[in-house]
């Protein structure tokens, strides 16, 4: 029982649990809010479903509509999303400087010391 525990509580899968169930909620309202901006291009094109568009013979509506869908998408997740996120682990988690590591100016340093002696 304890190895089942142990595979529970280690790693990242609670927050893959929780990641998955927020993002199939999330993606309900950015499906929403993707048919509501349709509705306005389709106030301002006539129509907000490109699906029956013919170019030369051939359907290109069915592709226009879901690049219209994934740019909406794509915008939604990007700025909801993935802008908080990355202000928020920097403010909360800023990056710590690897105090072993020499800096740049010292390694600079070096480099020009060991070109000069030769």
């Amino acid at each position: 029982m304890d190895g089942f525990k142990n595979f529970l509580l280690r790693g990242n899968l609670v927050e893959i649990a929780v990641g998955l169930i927020m993002a199939a909620s999330f993606g309900a309202v950015v499906s929403a809010f993707t048919d509501v901006l349709m509705g306005f291009i389709g106030k301002i094109g006539g129509q907000p479903n490109f699906d029956a568009v013919t170019m030369a013979g051939v359907n290109v509506g069915v592709f226009i509509t879901a690049v219209i869908s994934f740019v909406i998408l794509a915008a939604v997740v990007y700025f909801l999303i993935v802008t908080p996120y990355v202000k928020a682990k920097e403010k909360f988690f800023p990056e710590e400087a690897d105090p072993a590591a020499p800096s740049e100016i010292a390694l600079l340093t070096e480099i020009r010391d060991a070109l000069t002696s030769r």
